[in-house]
């Protein structure tokens, strides 16, 4: 498995990092704890060492997970990330959405964080947490006042690393301004490229790692997907136009078109996606949800092989018409 730094940490993770939104249950059609349980443990067999959570995933019943699945291993070898900032309980912040009985608040203040870190502490089974992130950013409280509270954490050797998510690069300036963060984590997949713009070239120029979320688009870059697939009740892609017969048709043709790169590199879709995205400038990391052991061995392949700069550019202009 290609390993990497973690901006200035210290920290060696894997390009290739298991995400677990969807064992947290909520809006992806429910979970089962066995199955989760066994796809984090089957990653780490297959060499994987960065698990990606946060309180916010099944309101701690992601976090619960990774505990139990970690429970007995060598801590020392695993990397795990988790978050802060979203409050469901405290009606406290700024408003971020309404969903299902849920009134999310985007909250960084400094007792909001300490508060957030003991818990996720617990839940994980553990006494430290390797990278701990702002889930979103909050504007009711200034960047500084966060970043001292996420300094002092770190101090303490609750955390080892800083890291965001879901910031601007005007944002990282202010974070930067008053210490080291050492990872953003965004949305990038080959339908969303948007940070290549801006982002990418600025964690580049800081020495920030990149941690991609959604590198799949939630399934649909895989080419596995059936146009003719029913999404159950509960899965945020149901009803999404992005998961419609038409649109999951039209991308499993172009995709189709890159089998001369699967079969060079001995992947499938699924691999091949992820090979693309930790050979991009600046990438660091592929974060991709796990709920089950076999699919966790389908997708370590993609986390060993590097694609050559000259087929990214071969490719580049069937990739383009994804998005």
């Amino acid at each position: 498995m290609i390993q990497r730094e973690l901006g200035q940490s210290g920290i060696q993770v894997t390009a290739l990092a298991m995400g677990t939104w969807a064992i947290g249950g909520a809006w992806w059609g429910g979970t089962d704890e066995a199955d989760s349980i066994a796809a984090i443990r089957r990653g780490l067999d297959e060499g994987i060492n960065l698990i990606d959570t946060a309180p916010m995933y099944g309101c701690g019943l992601s976090e619960e997970l990774v505990g139990k699945a970690i429970r007995g291993r060598d801590r020392s070898q695993i990397v795990v990330a988790t978050k802060c900032g979203l409050n469901w309980w405290a009606g406290e912040g700024e408003f971020f959405f309404e969903k299902d009985g849920l009134t999310v608040y985007r909250n960084l203040r400094p007792e909001q964080i300490r508060y957030e870190v003991e818990q996720s502490l617990k839940r994980l089974g553990t006494d430290y947490i390797d990278l701990y992130q702002t889930h979103w950013q909050d504007a009711t409280t200034p960047i500084a006042d966060t970043m001292g509270e996420l300094l002092r954490l770190k101090e303490e050797g609750k955390i080892r690393a800083i890291g965001v998510s879901n910031c601007t690069p005007a944002q990282m300036d202010e974070y930067l301004a008053v210490g080291r963060i050492d990872s953003n984590q965004p949305l990038y997949s080959m339908l969303q490229r948007g940070i290549e713009a801006d982002l990418l070239p600025y964690c580049r120029d800081h020495n920030i790692a990149v941690l991609a979320y959604s590198p799949l688009g939630q399934g649909l870059l895989t080419g596995k997907l059936d146009p003719g697939r029913e999404f159950p009740e509960g899965d945020l892609r149901r009803g999404n136009r992005n998961f419609s017969p038409e649109n999951i048709r039209r991308v499993n043709g172009i995709l189709e078109r890159l089998s001369p790169w699967r079969e060079k590199y001995g992947l499938n879709q699924t691999q091949l996606t992820l090979a693309w995205t930790i050979s991009q400038p600046g990438l660091t990391v592929a974060l991709c949800g796990v709920r089950n052991a076999a699919q966790v061995a389908d997708l370590a392949p993609g986390g060993r092989v590097e694609i050559a700069p000259e087929d990214l550019a071969a490719m580049e202009s069937i990739i383009a018409e994804l998005s």
